[in-house]
Parts: C-alpha cells; structure tokens; sequence
C-alpha cells in the first residue's frame, strides 16, 4: 500500500509514507497518481486531488466538506438529529438581522464564528456589549442556545470506530471546556449515549476521522461540533491510538478493494419497470 502525506506531524507513526509539503503539489503529481491514499491534504489542495487527479483522500472528502464549516456541520446535524443539535440560528451579519436575532434569543447565549477551532471564535454573550463586540468579528451571524452544563465530552473516532474519549471539564473562565483554553481532562467513562450518537453520526455522513464534542444534559446528549483536526494532547497516548486506528482503516479499506468478485454470487434482481 502506497501512502503520500501532506501532514508529517499526523502520520509520523505510520509505516512507509512519502511525505510532502503541501506547495509542492503539482510537481509531485506523478507520485500522487501511482499512491493508493492521498493523507491529509490541506484544504485547499482537496478539490485538485479528488475531482482532478480522482484520488481517495484520508480523512474523506465528507470529512473536509462539513469539517470546515460550523454552519455546514450544524446544517447536516439538523437534518439528521434535530433533536440532539441545540437551536441554532444562522444570519447575515446585517444590521436588522443582528437586532431580529438580539430580540430572538433569550440571554446567554453562546455566538460563534463559523471558521474557528480551539474554543477560539466561541462566546458567551451575556448582554449587549457582548454582542456588539461578536458583531464586529464575523461576517455571518451564528447564534446557539446556552446549554446549562459544566463539561462536555471529546469523542475520538477513526474509521467509524471509537478510539477514545474523555470529558472536558469547564476552565477556570466559567465557560470553555477545550483543553487548549483551560479546561480539564476527566477519563470518567463516557457517557453511551453520547457515544452512539457519534457512531451514527459518523456513518451517515461518512466521517472518518473526527473529534466529536458532546454535551450531555441529563441523559440528552447535544451535538456541538466535530474537528477534521482534532488535537491529541487529551490523553497521553492518544497520538499512537489514533495512528495505528489510521493505519488499520487504510489496510481494511484496501482489502476491500482487493477482494475478487465471487463468480457464484447471485447477481441482484433486476428493478422491475412500472
């Protein structure tokens, strides 16, 4: 199995990988077409390698696409598990839609900017200051119900399977939970809704490779993210877990390919015209 890589830090662990910078994608052109999976290209480079080249990427290309995009992610979220996605309102950043929507939802409220990470372009909005400080960051307005919780859960999955997880507990600021920005790491085990949820999450839009945030409230578990990119400072190990999840993916999905059609399989019935 060929491997040609973008990303030296993700796949250090994995054996026998051709790794490249991402700028110098066009003159590796040759070695992309002979590779079996393109690994972490960047964004950017996606469209190139899958429609050009016809290319299989890892993470996939379902991946990318609502990965990048809080609105898109929430979008898909909504049409699959409304029940389990917080109430979400998506406006442009317009001077009465930013009014319509301070009269809409009921104070706190949490406003993110939809191309973030690490709890960065995420905000507690307790009153109008707070508000018009978040108007003056964003072009688009994404607005979320405060869910009245004090940890969430990091929900680690790597070919539609669990590698691990833990919870998140709230910093010191009252309001973030991602380790980067303060919050705790608990191993407290994981609560099985919130697993399931991801699971199928993952299996309906085809995401290989994603860091689910969960929070639970009671025993109702609320999807607020996933990262393409997810860190792996929660836990000690969690570089290695995930490398080897990557590698036994790559080799599953290549068998798959490998498997001859059994001659005596019964061919699928033919639709029938009406």
């Amino acid at each position: 199995m060929k491997l040609v890589s973008f990303d030296a830090f993700r796949t250090l662990r994995l054996p026998d990988v051709t790794v490249f910078k991402p700028e110098h994608m066009f003159r590796q052109k040759e070695e992309i077409l002979t590779a079996d999976w393109v690994l972490f290209p960047e964004y950017w480079q996606v469209n190139a390698i899958v429609f050009g080249l016809k290319k299989k990427i890892f993470p996939s290309h379902a991946s990318y696409l609502l990965g990048h995009n809080k609105i898109e992610m929430t979008r898909a979220f909504k049409m699959l598990v409304p029940l389990n996605t917080p109430w979400t309102e998506i406006e442009p950043n317009t001077p009465s839609r930013a009014e319509m929507l301070w009269d809409k939802m009921d104070l706190p409220f949490v406003a993110k900017i939809p191309k973030s990470s690490m709890g960065e372009g995420v905000f507690l909005i307790e009153n109008k200051a707070d508000w018009n400080a978040y108007l003056a960051k964003t072009d688009v307005l994404y607005v979320q119900e405060y869910l009245p919780i004090d940890r969430d859960m990091r929900i680690v999955l790597v070919g539609k399977k669990l590698v691990a997880g833990y919870w998140r507990l709230q910093g010191q600021d009252g309001f973030h939970n991602n380790v980067s920005r303060g919050g705790q790491v608990d191993v407290s085990p994981l609560h099985p809704a919130a697993v399931s949820l991801a699971l199928e999450l993952a299996e309906k839009l085809d995401l290989d490779h994603a860091g689910f945030d969960i929070a639970m409230v009671g025993d109702h578990p609320y999807l607020l993210e996933f990262n393409r990119l997810f860190g792996n400072t929660g836990l000690p190990d969690l570089h290695a877990r995930v490398a080897d999840a990557i590698l036994e993916y790559l080799q599953s999905q290549a068998e798959k390919d490998d498997d001859p059609i059994d001659p005596d399989r019964p061919e699928p019935p033919l639709p029938i015209a009406v």
